[in-house]
């Protein structure tokens, strides 16, 4: 028995080489993405939950795409070039593991395996052999049978198109996660041939093998038979998904979040929420959202990649994709919140407003219709309705820069580069293309024109003369 002092190394060898033909995707199975991360990165992120110290990926069918997805330097890539079966798979990782090691070999599609289930598989096989997750499920179908021994460790593994009738009659089967000894495992792969009905060589038959051998190999529950779910085709992904989604509900709510209707939010992995914050019915949460605390996220808001500190509301079907949101903000409803805009503590964007690389100071407004492009809002301004800056000229981008507690009318085109002053106005309807002094009041419109008497002279179809 292994003790806890002398615990070999830990190192997840993921298998990801497959094609995963029954996507019927020129995508890589495995960076299919559920509950917002790639299938492989929930893997990974479970291995080193588990206390694994080092990752080696086998990858094989668009290898160099999965590689580029996954830059981490905790990670070792094996190239499988012929896929034939998980037995060969693993042989590909002898020369990437190096001394004795617990390997914990698992499966690039399989994203709902917990840390802890993995921490209690490598535990059991450290204080024995190894060991191997099973499920008990109701309709097995194609997955392989586990055979017991007398003692409940393995006796062996039949996969389902190799089974008798009997043995397809059992409801145990083999979840696909292993904790095996490192180099021993490797010798039993060597001896593995390819006698079954695919012509592969399976590690389920090396574990026979090791078995016959007189090896004990723990058969380890899983608490959740869905840890087990393999992702082979779109609607698993879809089955998948939705699970993650829920749980991740279910985690935000333990931690004071109050979630409306989880059945109609998503939230994605990587978010996070403070406590006391209200999430309303079909609000989307995506990439590396931060919600502050005491925050209200109102019906239909869609959020990516945005921060919003506490106190802040966001009001119905407002679209916010890499925003920074300050304490005590009020967006919405119907606002459009593009990468770089930014909203200081207690500002205010309204119904229809859109900012992208913009800024507004504490306390500024924006209530409605209005295009804030490449902008420097200052503290208290106010910028009416229908007010646009006119950032790029056909070439470039400009700025627009409006100072601390300036007033911009109505309807107001700023033809930028354009400075409005400090404490400046501008009158409803400008067309402002010069800078305008702290202080001063900038008006620019047309004659008006007026036409006397024009509905009696219009309805006899005469011309009106000009007035």
């Amino acid at each position: 028995m292994t003790s806890a002092a002398v615990r070999p190394v830990r190192h997840a060898v993921v298998l990801a080489a497959g094609k995963g033909t029954r996507m019927r995707s020129a995508r890589p199975k495995v960076l299919h993405e559920a509950g917002g991360r790639p299938l492989l990165a929930w893997v990974l992120a479970a291995a080193r939950a588990a206390g694994c110290e080092r990752l080696t990926v086998v990858v094989g069918h668009g290898a160099d795409e999965v590689r580029a997805a996954f830059l981490a330097p905790d990670i070792d890539w094996v190239l499988q070039s012929e896929q034939r079966g998980t037995g060969h798979a693993l042989a590909q990782a002898r020369d990437a593991v190096r001394g004795a090691a617990t390997l914990l070999v698992l499966s690039g599609d399989v994203p709902l395996l917990a840390a802890e289930t993995l921490a209690r598989l490598a535990a059991a096989a450290e204080a024995g052999w190894g060991a191997m997750a099973t499920a008990t499920l109701d309709a097995p179908g194609t997955l392989g049978r586990v055979i017991a021994a007398a003692d409940g460790t393995l006796a062996r593994i039949v996969e389902a198109a190799d089974a008798t009738a009997e043995e397809l009659a059992l409801r145990r089967v083999n979840a696909g996660i292993y904790a095996l000894p490192a180099p021993e495992i490797f010798d039993f792969l060597a001896r593995l041939t390819p006698d079954n009905a695919k012509g592969e060589l399976y590690l389920t038959d090396a574990l026979g093998l090791a078995a016959a051998s007189g090896r004990r190999l723990a058969l380890v529950e899983l608490a959740e038979p869905a840890e087990g779910w393999g992702v082979n085709d779109r609607l698993d992904l879809a089955r998948a998904d939705a699970w993650l989604v829920a749980a991740k509900a279910r985690a935000l709510a333990a931690a004071g979040v109050t979630i409306l209707a989880p059945e109609r939010v998503r939230i994605e992995a990587e978010v996070e929420i403070g406590a006391d914050t209200l999430v309303h019915p079909d609000v989307f949460l995506g990439g590396r959202t931060r919600i502050g605390s005491g925050c209200t996220l109102h019906q239909g808001a869609w959020l990516r990649d945005t921060e919003v500190e506490g106190g802040a509301t966001i009001e119905p079907y407002s679209v916010l994709d890499g925003a920074r949101i300050g304490a005590g903000c009020r967006v919405g409803p119907f606002a459009r919140l593009r990468p770089g805009a930014e909203l200081a503590a207690g500002a205010r964007v309204g119904n229809f407003v859109e900012m992208k690389n913009a800024r507004l100071g504490p306390g500024a407004k924006a209530g409605h219709l209005t295009y804030l492009g490449d902008a420097e809002v200052g503290a208290r301004a106010n910028i009416g309705a229908g007010v646009v800056t006119c950032n790029y000229d056909g070439a470039a981008k400009h700025r627009t820069e409006i100072g601390e507690g300036a007033f911009v009318g109505s309807d107001t085109m700023l033809v930028a580069p354009v400075r409005v002053g400090a404490e400046a106005t501008t009158a409803a309807g400008s067309v402002i293309n010069k800078d305008v002094p702290d202080g001063a009041l900038a008006i620019e419109r047309g004659a008006q024109r007026l036409y006397p008497d024009w509905t009696r002279r219009r309805r006899r179809g005469n011309q009106p003369k000009k007035g």
